[in-house]
């Protein structure tokens, strides 16, 4: 009986997958069941995990839930989004909200069965936040509102019955404005950049936001024009004309439209003359021969609006001793159960790094640990002397590894909390044997943006602005800290508020940095992660691949150099397409398991290594 509801959960999380991808039309969707709640980033959507049991009610749920993000695939563009996005955070909010209804209404519209599944889960929604409650205005946030209202013009249908009471007090305090633009994004819902527009004039008649003037227009149109002309100039140009424009426009070209290694090049070359100044001309005119690429080269193209704001803290900054050992104790509640098993995996990674560091015998010699096996000689011969045996160690190179551990949003719940006490038992693990560990962690300081992009709001938005949110580079154990110092600090995961969005290329650069500048011969960097980098606030403003080309850049420097060993571990999420040496996992509660077995084949290759070498010492001696 519980293999047969197995099967069938496997089974309607295949179907599903597979309708979402078909109603995307595009096949390199990744679809991740997980804990937590649905979201859709780049081409990776997130849906909840169905129970065994499977109700009617849930799987038209999730029917809802995969449909939502189909369409939003299919019918929705970043970039013309991200266009008139508001800087306002509520209006953002609502603008985003809107959209969101526009897609839905759009792509079921000639769907039955995908508009059922849509209705019935936004019905769920409403009962589920008990808008039939609400009594006031203010009791329903406007996002929620105003995307029920737009949702009622442009399908022509009621909104849910228990929706109604808190619509109605909604619909009497709009004004003749508002209705207006109401009316306007439903005459416009099959056009993006006119529905966007609309939007824009429903948060003026708010006044939740500016009001987009014609002279913005005008200017949009006539920049447009003015990269169509610069794109045509080039094409026409001379090889070193294209090469000057190249590196004029350098500030003012997006990233997506620098294609290529050579365009690669260019920029990074044009942004070293603009930080250097005087050094740029006295640079000799021509080719010129390729350099070594320094450490911060791979940040070439991508940038930060302000590095001010971001911050490296230890965890015992983060919170106070008390909270610290709560939350430890916590964390030591909630796994109980599962310590056991990774426990038994970690003895087993210990005693065959023991094994590799003392493996070894000398024999025949005149001192150390009497040798029985050769005891058989003394009795045939008296006059023959005892011999002697004594334990050498193999030439075990000094390591450190360091474990970098995914602190987003997305890894609320079950697999922070298992990533926390693996961290933790691996620690343990290896300090018995003498392998150094750090572990570290990233996030945000903020939602959707923070301190930096409110500075680029005051500074008047200036266009491609880079990342724009302040980092949060978190140290829960230091390489030299003792694992017993440590063992609280790693409890701060599951503090409420700490996992926010993450932006994985310029954490795994910090990690990297910090393992090249220990003296250790041996540098092992494991990445656990469950989803590509996020942050809302930089992928509203800047080209939907701006973090995770970064992130595919910072990899390329790290394994090309062959100074650390870097390994990836994907929780639901495919890393492989990132990573040389990478295995993804689908459910949190194998990491610990995966953790302990590719440490393991490290370090057999190691052993491996060093049998060879010690093989042809032994062969040059013999000869």
């Amino acid at each position: 009986m519980t293999a047969s509801k197995d099967t069938r959960s496997e089974d309607f999380k295949r179907a599903t997958a597979g309708a979402l991808r078909a109603m995307a039309q595009s096949s390199e969707v990744q679809v991740a069941f997980q804990p937590g709640p649905t979201g859709l980033t780049g081409k990776r959507a997130r849906l909840p995990v169905p129970s065994r049991a499977l109700p009617a009610a849930e799987m038209t749920r999730l029917r809802g839930a995969a449909d939502s993000a189909a369409l939003r695939l299919r019918h929705h563009d970043d970039a013309v989004h991200a266009q008139r996005s508001p800087a306002e955070r509520d209006a953002r909010s609502i603008y985003d909200a809107l959209e969101q209804a526009r897609v839905e209404i759009v792509g079921g519209r000639h769907m039955e069965g995908v508009a059922a599944n849509l209705r019935a889960r936004l019905t769920e929604a409403v009962e589920a936040d008990g808008l039939d409650r609400m009594t006031r205005r203010d009791q329903l946030p406007a996002a929620s509102a105003l995307a029920l209202l737009a949702r009622e013009r442009m399908s022509g249908q009621a909104s849910p019955s228990a929706a109604a009471s808190i619509l109605d007090l909604w619909r009497n305090t709009l004004g003749q404005s508002a209705q207006s633009a109401f009316a306007e994004l439903a005459a416009a819902q099959h056009d993006q950049n006119a529905f966007a527009r609309a939007a824009r004039k429903l948060l003026a008649a708010l006044d939740l936001a500016e009001a987009e003037s014609e002279a913005d227009e005008q200017e949009e149109g006539e920049q447009q024009e003015e990269a169509g002309e610069q794109s045509g100039a080039q094409d026409n140009s001379t090889e070193e004309q294209g090469q000057q424009q190249a590196e004029d426009s350098m500030l003012s070209a997006s990233p997506e439209e620098m294609q290529g290694e050579q365009a690669d090049e260019q920029s990074g070359d044009g942004e070293e003359e603009e930080a250097s100044g005087a050094e740029g001309e006295d640079r000799p005119a021509g080719p010129q021969p390729r350099r070594e690429r320094p450490d911060d080269d791979t940040e070439s193209h991508y940038r930060a609006y302000t590095r001010a704001f971001d911050e490296e803290i230890s965890a015992e900054d983060l919170c106070d001793a008390e909270e610290l050992t709560r939350l430890r104790q916590q964390l030591d509640q909630q796994l109980q159960h599962l310590q056991g098993v990774v426990s038994r995996l970690a003895n087993r990674l210990q005693r065959r790094l023991m094994a590799q560091q003392t493996r070894a015998w000398e024999f025949d010699l005149e001192e150390g640990m009497l040798d029985a096996g050769r005891l058989a000689r003394v009795i045939v011969n008296p006059m023959q002397s005892l011999s002697y045996k004594h334990e050498r160690d193999t030439a075990f190179r000094d390591t450190v590894v360091t474990l970098l551990i995914d602190n987003s949003g997305s890894m609320r719940g079950r697999p922070i909390t298992v990533a926390a006490m693996c961290g933790d038992i691996l620690a343990r693990t290896l300090e018995r044997c003498a392998v150094k560990t750090e572990i570290l962690g990233f996030t945000t300081r903020a939602w959707k943006g923070g301190m930096s992009r409110d500075r680029w709001v005051q500074d008047g938005k200036p266009r491609n602005p880079g990342r724009l949110n302040d980092l949060r580079h978190i140290i829960y154990k230091s390489a030299d800290s003792p694992w017993r110092r440590a063992r609280k600090n790693l409890g701060l995961m599951l503090r409420e508020g700490l996992l926010k969005e993450n932006v994985d290329g310029e954490a795994l650069l910090w990690a990297y940095r910090r393992l090249i500048a220990r003296p250790e011969h041996r540098r092992i960097l494991m990445v656990i992660s469950d989803g590509a980098p996020v942050d809302d606030s930089t992928l509203s403003i800047n080209p939907g691949n701006f973090l995770e080309r970064h992130l595919r850049e910072v990899i390329r420097e790290i394994e090309g150099r062959d100074t650390v060993e870097l390994i990836a571990i994907g929780i639901g999420h495919d890393v492989t397409r990132y990573y040389r040496r990478a295995v993804t996992i689908v459910d949190a509660e194998e990491l610990g398991g995966t953790m302990m077995k590719k440490l393991s084949e490290l370090f057999d290759e190691d052993a491996a290594e060093a049998w060879v070498r010690a093989s042809i010492e032994r062969s040059a001696i013999i000869a």
